[in-house]
């Protein structure tokens, strides 16, 4: 029987039809057993003599390639493709696929949650009544917030659109956008930090945007959101600009390591969440489905 290896987390826990997709297509699907991030010796044994691979966020390395011969597709469950060599791809004549539009939605609408939640300090209220502690702590309104959007692609874009209905003042630095899209401006970077009470980061490359040069020219007292790229900030250089109030707050979905385990998690004005970004069953329904069509198409097309 036909063999597709599926190494994401979870799949098809809250809708059956991607699963029943591939099986009435005549192929058997091997699931990660493990719940968690796989590593490279798991996948070999899950995707061994499979000719598609549903992929989560495992590194797809040239080894790890090199001794799956049978593979000829990889269907990316998610946006990034940095995980997956794909200069050893091509070589190999594996075809691989993404879902950039499915979690564009889930990912800017937790934005704009962790921002609201970051602004007003609910998390923090929450933690102190759960340890029985009344304390009124005082936030700050989103309304008509300068918002500076680093990277402003599928998802800077809508988070741009949630946010005009708080009536922000918002901009964007994107080297690879033009200036004027949804009439708004494209600043430099430089610029933007400077301007910005709050900068959400929406890049997709694995670079480093935000390193001690550009944290000191950030607007004292500022906020900072990144659902994006854990590499796209210096973590400790955000420790030291948090605990000396420099910032005052940030939110992150996204780490260098993940699972996370650093001391960020020492800070109050800190919010931390385990790369949730496509978490919602919506977006994650939708992200599945387009998977597993796009594992099809590409199977047919190496017959």
């Amino acid at each position: 029987m036909k063999k597709i290896a599926i190494t994401t987390t979870t799949f098809g826990e809250y809708d059956n039809s991607p699963l029943a997709l591939c099986k009435k297509n005549g192929f058997e699907v091997i699931l990660n057993p493990y719940g968690r991030k796989i590593k490279p010796d798991e996948i070999l044994e899950l995707a061994k003599d499979a000719m598609g691979l549903i992929a989560g966020v495992e590194p797809m390395t040239r080894e790890v390639l090199l001794r799956l011969p049978s593979l000829k597709v990889i269907s990316r469950c998610g946006v990034g493709l940095d995980n997956v060599d794909l200069k050893a791809t091509a070589e190999l004549g594996i075809k691989v696929f993404n879902t950039p539009d499915a979690p564009t939605l889930a990912v800017a609408e937790l934005t704009v949650g962790l921002l609201l939640n970051l602004i007003r300090k609910v998390s923090l209220m929450d933690k102190d009544l759960h340890n029985e502690t009344w304390r009124k702590r005082m936030g700050d309104l989103l309304f008509e917030k300068k918002v500076g959007i680093i990277g402003f692609g599928r998802i800077g874009k809508k988070v741009a659109e949630l946010l005009k209905s708080f009536n922000c003042e918002i901009a964007y630095a994107d080297p690879f956008v033009e200036d004027g899209l949804l009439g708004l401006k494209c600043l430099s970077k430089e610029d933007l930090l400077q301007w910005a009470d709050i900068i959400t980061i929406h890049v997709s490359a694995k670079e480093r945007i935000l390193g001690e040069s550009e944290f000191q020219v950030m607007k004292k007292g500022g906020w900072l959101i990144n659902t994006s790229r854990g590499e796209a900030l210096d973590e400790n250089v955000l420790y030291n600009a948090l605990k000396d109030r420099r910032l005052s707050g940030a939110a992150l979905d996204v780490f260098e390591k993940e699972p996370y385990t650093g001391k960020l998690s020492e800070l109050e004005n800190v919010i931390l969440t385990p790369h949730i970004g496509s978490y919602a069953k919506e977006a994650r329904i939708r992200m599945e489905l387009e998977a597993v069509q796009n594992l099809m198409k590409g199977l047919e097309e190496v017959k």
